[in-house]
């Protein structure tokens, strides 16, 4: 079994609503579809997240043909090992792992569906019968708000998510609907994407810890160097995670060994490879950390690799990041369970153990064609 074609699809989807960060403003997500196909005519899937630009994304994952072509789908790490050494994109660090992840996940469905198997079983079996996921709270008037809340503790959720760094006195008024909404056993997670200095990070984290008691609070500050968040951890009442800074295998590395977090937010995206990924949350989990998986903003596919690959860690937090909850469509036959509550059981499909659904995929790359990337900084109204 060789690998002999690839082909790439910019696909967009849109949100139901926007999103809003201190970061970003965006209206939906522009992923690119990797497809390999081998010489015996089976198909492996993959998703490729964007960096700044959808475009640069197709051009590295495009860079991979000559390591790919001819090649053993089971021969992945060698594969990494010349796109990013012999091909150059060591020295685009970031843009290569967020497209050769897309091509690594291909990859693995491959192996798996010729093994038979789905992931998690070829990372050694599932450690947990399913999954937890966050309910992702945007910023709306009081009434919205409480709107989403009421969902979420309808559905089962038990983690909400919201972002912060913007507006202190706002984000304080959301809090204290949110937790009067939601009750006092649920889970309340902030994330300021890095938006505050280490003195506001800390008094704002004390009030609103005793005032809300804050799950973890995700990048508060600069995350590298990792100094300001051990400045910060030493003072915090609430646990820390990092998800900025983790922009590869040495700084996720030194975030573990200097004890920079409680929590690491991270993906195969930040890193490159899922064996990679796996590696460094057992590194973590032998230093008492917990793995939230990350999300750029997903399809089916991303999500249910992130799936494969929490059922296998061992250090696999409650309230893991997902957008299925506010995606407009998706490229499979299937809608995900992430779609309408918390909670993912063990996929027992070969490979991903999804199936994409090739009219959708073509739908969602035409719109891509159409409308160009939905881009990170897109509106702010």
């Amino acid at each position: 079994m060789r690998i002999a074609k690839l082909e790439t699809f910019p696909v967009n989807i849109a949100y139901t609503r926007l999103e809003k960060s201190a970061l970003i403003a965006r209206a939906g997500v522009s992923d690119v579809v990797v497809k390999l196909t081998t010489d015996d005519g089976l198909v492996g899937w993959g998703e490729a997240c964007m960096n700044s630009e959808t475009a640069g994304i197709v051009a590295a994952v495009e860079a991979a043909r000559p390591f790919l072509l001819g090649r053993s789908p089971w021969e992945g790490e060698a594969i990494a090992r010349d796109y990013f050494i012999t091909g150059g994109w060591q020295f685009q660090a970031t843009t290569g792992n967020f497209a050769f992840a897309g091509i690594d996940m291909a990859l693995w469905d491959l192996c798996g569906k010729a093994a038979g198997q789905p992931i998690h079983r070829l990372l050694g079996g599932p450690l947990r019968d399913s999954v937890d996921y966050f309910y992702y709270l945007q910023w709306g008037s009081a009434e919205d708000v409480a709107a989403q809340c009421e969902d979420g503790v309808a559905r089962g959720y038990q983690v909400f998510y919201m972002k912060a760094g913007v507006d202190e006195a706002a984000e304080e008024a959301m809090l204290a609907l949110v937790r009067d909404c939601i009750g006092p056993s649920r889970k309340i997670r902030i994330d300021p994407n890095q938006a505050w200095t280490v003195p506001q990070a800390a008094a704002l984290i004390a009030r609103w810890h005793a005032r809300y008691d804050i799950d973890f609070v995700e990048g508060p500050v600069l995350a590298r160097p990792f100094d300001a968040m051990l400045d910060l951890k030493a003072r915090s009442p609430a646990p820390l995670c990092l998800n900025e800074g983790l922009w590869g295998v040495p700084e996720v590395i030194e975030a573990i060994t200097r004890r920079a977090a409680d929590y690491l937010c991270f993906s195969p995206y930040w890193v490159g490879t899922v064996r990679r990924f796996m590696m460094l949350a057992q590194l973590a989990a032998a230093q008492g950390m917990l793995v939230c998986k990350h999300t750029h903003g997903e399809f089916g596919l991303a999500a249910a690799l992130g799936q494969h690959l929490c059922l296998a860690i061992p250090n696999a937090s409650l309230g893991h990041q997902q957008t299925a909850q506010m995606m407009a469509g998706d490229i499979l036959a299937e809608r995900l369970p992430i779609a309408d509550g918390p909670r993912w059981g063990i996929i027992e499909g070969a490979g991903l153990g999804v199936t994409l659904d090739e009219a959708k995929l073509a739908a969602a790359h035409e719109a891509y064609r159409r409308n160009g990337a939905f881009m990170p900084y897109g509106t702010r109204d």
